[in-house]
């Protein structure tokens, strides 16, 4: 598929280019690692009226996703509907917003499906029989059910205290579910020294340039579902902070091969909760290095990663576009994930919750225009964080089959239905 197109990885300080191997950092000063494209042979095939041939998928856009021949993992990825959220914006004050729902991607109901089918496909074709993950939850249930279906092995390294909807969200596909005391990134550093010990591929370790590159089809579907443009603004959820910059790395080389008009420029803003805000923080004081998170705390729990790693990245293309970003705290992120199911109908889980939040932040501020096309990126399912609104929305009322004690129901909450209805 792609094997002409991508010409190896490449060093993000350096510049050093390195082969299409399971190596995530640069030997000579630990930069890390990300896919190059020969642009120029991408250009002969991938145009509007190419990708529009193709099914309704990620691999649509196959000539800027580093797999060679044909996905073994992963096929019915992608897809998902870009909504445009009228009532919600006028909840906002907004002129034009739209939602990504990635919470509805195949199968496991988050945007990790995306990076995990070029992940998977990628260890599939360099030989790997065992993958494995560090994940704070998401990326779990993604990996789990990826790798069943591709016939492989794999382990699924999570901190000890995740939401019960994702622990279950991979055990169920048989994959070796392992609990961590501790934090993610008490996780993540085991998962490195078991990758390199055992020799397996992790996604996001040592195949994490491969794996990266499938948040770009997110941005992608933006595009040509907004008519081949690129959003004015787009708002985006922070973990790992890779997410935010590969978005806008998809609208500028689609900016580069002539399918959108140029020149692209889109602010990006960055989301955190205010329990783990490593790049939120890095961004509002204008630091130049990323200060770990040592302890984090928040519902948002898919965003806990205290020491993230493009988190200098990310902080550094949220200020070059003229974006910002912003945390907060645990109550506005429910408020929030009641406010975009009330309005559009989508339960986000509490990462969602997060965008949303910090997308009424930035316009209380000022800091994101009313009038411009603005897209707020949801990333997993409600249904995975059941946790967060349990206790925060009300029980159902119970009653007898009584039609009078309907009515008498009805009438106490809403007076004016019985009488239109008399």
């Amino acid at each position: 598929m792609s094997g002409e197109f991508v010409s190896g990885l490449k060093c993000r300080l350096c510049g050093k280019v390195y082969p299409k191997e399971a190596l995530n950092f640069c030997t000579e000063d630990f930069g890390p690692l990300e896919v190059a494209y020969n642009y120029e042979a991408v250009a002969k095939s991938f145009t509007r009226q190419a990708i529009e041939s193709r099914p309704r998928t990620m691999w649509r856009y196959r000539e800027l996703l580093p797999v060679d021949g044909e996905p073994t993992v992963g096929r019915h990825v992608g897809g998902t509907p870009l909504i445009r959220a009228d009532r919600l914006a006028k909840a906002l004050g907004l002129r034009e917003l739209y939602v990504k729902n990635d919470a509805v991607n195949h199968p496991s109901l988050s945007f990790k499906d995306r990076v995990v089918a070029v992940a998977l496909s990628k260890a599939v074709e360099l030989g790997f029989e065992t993958v494995g993950c560090a994940s704070t939850g998401n990326l779990a249930g993604s990996v789990a059910a990826n790798a069943a279906a591709a016939g492989l092995n794999a382990y699924v390294l999570i901190p000890d205290n995740l939401e019960q909807g994702k622990v279950l969200g991979a055990t169920i596909y048989g994959a070796k579910v392992i609990a961590i005391q501790g934090n993610y990134d008490h996780v993540n550093r085991l998962c490195s020294q078991i990758a390199f010990r055992f020799g397996w591929g992790f996604v996001n370790v040592n195949l994490r340039p491969f794996y990266a590159e499938g948040s770009k089809s997110m941005g992608f579907e933006i595009a040509e579902d907004m008519g081949w443009r690129i959003p004015d603004q787009v708002v985006v959820p922070m973990a790992g902070g890779s997410l935010i910059g590969k978005l806008h790395k998809s609208f500028k080389e689609l900016e580069r091969l002539g399918l959108v008009s140029g020149p692209v420029n889109t602010k990006m803003y960055g989301a955190q909760a205010t329990g783990c805000n490593p790049i939120a923080n890095t961004v509002k004081t204008d630091a130049l290095r990323v200060k770990p998170v040592r302890n984090p705390d928040t519902i948002a729990k898919s965003l806990a990663i205290g020491d993230p790693a493009d988190g200098y990245f990310a902080s550094q293309l949220i200020r070059d576009t003229g974006g910002w970003s912003e945390d907060v705290d645990d109550d506005a992120i429910v408020d929030s994930m009641r406010l975009l199911a009330e309005t559009e109908g989508i339960w986000a889980e509490t990462a969602g919750g997060v965008t949303v939040a910090v997308a009424r932040k930035l316009i209380a501020q000022g800091k994101i225009d009313r009038d411009a096309s603005t897209v707020l990126c949801i990333t997993g399912n409600g249904l995975k964080t059941q946790e967060a609104l349990i206790d925060k929305i009300a029980r159902p009322v119970v009653i007898k089959p009584s039609l009078a004690e309907f009515e008498a129901l009805v009438g106490a909450e809403s007076p004016e239905l019985v009488a239109t209805e008399a």
